[in-house]
């Protein structure tokens, strides 16, 4: 008989806040309002941005926060032009594999932590092009306890979710109210909402999670009568993966 699932201390729904690339926003800001509202958050580096904040990043760790993988380079579609001289087109699944772990040494040599979770850069998961096309989730799920898509449409079911592929929502630019709302749907469902953000700044720009619109989404998570689990992706993960693997044994 299959258990039901439930989250730790009668929580009703899970949270968890990522963000992408070391942006240099993110030690300045999304991180000491996280530390005021004793809060962690999981945060996909690039070892480039790390090296030029290091010890920033350093006191990060130090605080509780998770240190991701996302990867060394930043390969996305040939389509975007940022990325055209280094495009997943052009990878295979032995030189993405290589990405993946150059990436972790890296980190792990700049920070002291080995990257547990990672986040596909652009949300896009393939490498190669027509019937040469083939999917580096398998090679994400065996390096990583989670891989964090992006952006996806809905939160995840942890009964039945592909944690090699779990849904992140982008939360850039969103207003509160629209935060809460996918909050209280996965609440319905007994689900885990990824948000997952780039800059975090003052003012409205591209590919930002404006400062107040945060505080106030965290003001909303730490009260009691919401029961919502805030944690960094690595433990929710490693939660419903330790589910997951109970109800195979169960089978």
């Amino acid at each position: 008989m299959a258990d039901v699932f439930k989250w730790p201390d009668n929580k009703k729904v899970a949270v968890s806040i990522s963000f992408d690339d070391a942006r240099k926003t993110q030690p300045t800001t999304a991180i000491p309002v996280l530390n005021a509202h004793d809060m962690k958050g999981t945060f996909y580096v690039l070892p480039l941005g790390v090296g030029e904040a290091q010890s920033a990043w350093a006191e990060a760790v130090a605080a509780g926060h998770e240190i991701g993988n996302h990867t060394v380079s930043h390969p996305c579609t040939a389509n975007f032009n940022f990325s055209s001289s280094n495009a997943l087109e052009d990878y295979t699944l032995e030189r993405m594999e290589g990405e993946l772990l150059r990436a972790n040494d890296q980190i792990e040599a700049l920070l002291g932590v080995r990257p547990k979770t990672f986040a596909y850069p652009c949300g896009q998961n393939f490498v190669g092009r027509g019937t040469e096309l083939k999917s580096y989730i398998p090679l994400v799920a065996k390096h990583f306890i989670a891989g964090r898509g992006y952006p996806n449409e809905l939160h995840n079911r942890p009964e039945v979710c592909d944690l090699a592929r779990a849904h992140g929502l982008a939360f850039d630019a969103m207003p509160f109210p629209e935060m809460k709302k996918w909050i209280e749907l996965a609440k319905q469902d007994n689900g885990w909402t990824i948000l997952a953000g780039h800059e975090v700044a003052e003012d409205f720009g591209h590919q930002t999670v404006q400062v107040d619109v945060l505080i106030q989404l965290l003001e909303y998570l730490k009260v009691p009568e919401n029961e919502v689990w805030v944690d960094t992706v690595e433990n929710i993960a490693q939660y419903v993966a330790d589910f997951q693997a109970g109800q195979k044994d169960n089978l």
